[in-house]
């Protein structure tokens, strides 16, 4: 029987490959090992027809990180037999692009062979660098995939995103990260099946969790614990939860804070807390400060929600935000996530109205649908010259209240705030009644 390699016996051969990161020679080489993407990839699905048929043009994959974009990219190239160009958008720029047409142009020029650009983080490009792209993309010189994990419809030029097709790629889940694991494992020339190492259902079930979905990840943590362990001179070395643990310092949370997830988590907070849900509000917090995110980002978003989504319903809540921001700016962390989960609590518990964001919102409608805007002639702050455009001071009457005019005519009747009957908007709506205010 053949002898498994272990770190004592392997060649220079095997040195060289592991001088490449496991996640790099990892890299699927076919449409089949691309994991979590059978929406478009899947049989007779339309991007596989394509890729099968060499007939596809301009995309853009966007997706999460770890999710295979890059991965997908070459792939493409290797079925289509296309050459391959890279550029990160992060580094690169118009000097960049024009040298890339260039060898697009002779590669097509010299050798009859079409070329795919991929570029990398292609929503870091600004317009000029996106229109630099266009007059390429439409002659044929190259087909521009772009990968990205901004929303493409918010950072890519119109123009751009006209002449591609938009491929949403999925973050894997759990089944896929643990055959993924499982394959680099097994391959004994990618990865490191030419040793005997396996791994316990635990760790494969905690790196899968830690990894948030990201290949990547996933396979980094595989390799660091790999490396950080003594493999077994001879026999079976196993991999466990406790070495994984013991070769990560803290859970990765996927959180880039200028991303998608960073958007999608605040959202998630903030409608938590108009659900009137304090404990999701709660984990959503939880997320956001174990991330890094900014506590001062976290107190702004709360103190526009007391006033959109709490409103009147409760006038404290609007100070309970003011005075958590505040002192969650003054203590810093970690002691201010105990005042940021006070404040937030309370929101999501508080009565909820969105009455005033309503009346301010159809306000600005008419102001900006062009109505008669000026204001009334005893509003003004002038003397007024005749009885019949005397203003009334309230004061001076029973209750402190006189029926006038005091919309300008052009929205004359109209009502703005309609407060609604919960929480302390009741006692205002009963009080408006009262002086008779339909």
């Amino acid at each position: 029987m053949e002898k498994k390699t272990t770190l004592f016996n392997y060649n220079n051969a095997d040195q060289a490959r592991s001088a490449r990161p496991l996640a790099s020679r990892m890299r699927p080489e076919n449409m089949d090992e691309i994991l979590g993407q059978d929406h478009i990839l899947g049989s007779g699905k339309v991007l596989r027809r394509m890729i099968e048929t060499g007939k596809f043009s301009n995309m853009i994959l966007h997706g999460p990180p770890g999710s295979g974009k890059t991965s997908l990219a070459y792939v493409i190239s290797k079925v289509s037999d296309y050459a391959f160009e890279t550029l990160n958008a992060t580094t690169a720029g118009i000097k960049d692009i024009r040298a890339a047409v260039e060898r697009a142009q002779a590669n097509l020029s010299m050798y009859g062979k079409k070329t795919i650009l991929f570029i990398d983080e292609i929503h870091r490009f600004n317009a000029t660098q996106q229109d630099a792209l266009l007059p390429h993309t439409e002659d044929g010189t190259f087909t521009l995939i772009g990968a990205t994990t901004e929303n493409p419809y918010f950072e890519l030029s119109s123009p751009l995103l006209s002449r591609s097709t938009i491929f949403v790629l999925r973050e894997l889940e759990i089944p896929h990260i643990h055959a993924l694991l499982d394959r680099a494992l097994a391959d004994e020339e990618r990865g490191y099946g030419s040793y005997d190492i396996q791994i316990d259902d635990e760790a494969k079930a905690y790196i899968s969790a830690v990894a948030s979905g990201d290949a990547r990840n996933a396979l980094n943590i595989l390799e660091m614990t790999i490396l950080g362990m003594r493999l077994a001179e001879e026999g079976t070395t196993l991999i466990d939860k406790a070495q994984v643990e013991k070769c990560m310092q803290q859970r990765s949370i996927l959180y880039d804070t200028k991303g998608d997830n960073h958007y999608d988590t605040i959202s998630a907070f903030i409608k938590s807390m108009r659900g009137s849900d304090p404990d999701a509000a709660v984990f959503y917090l939880a997320k956001m400060l174990a991330a890094g995110e900014d506590i001062k980002f976290i107190g702004r978003r709360m103190l526009i929600f007391a006033s959109e989504d709490v409103g009147n319903a409760d006038p404290r809540a609007l100070s309970v935000a003011l005075s958590a921001f505040e002192a969650a700016t003054v203590v810093g962390l970690p002691e201010a996530r105990i005042i940021l989960a006070q404040a937030a609590t309370y929101l999501a518990s508080a009565p909820k109205s969105n009455a005033s964001y309503m009346a301010i919102s159809a306000a600005m409608s008419d102001i900006q649908s062009g109505i008669d805007i000026k204001v009334p002639e005893h509003l003004k702050n002038k003397p007024v010259l005749t009885k019949e455009v005397e203003y009334k001071y309230p004061h001076d009457y029973q209750g402190a209240y006189v029926e006038q005019d005091y919309l300008p005519k052009g929205a004359k009747g109209r009502r703005y705030y309609v407060p609604t009957e919960r929480g302390y908007e009741q006692t205002i709506s009963a009080y408006l009644r009262s002086l008779k205010r339909k």
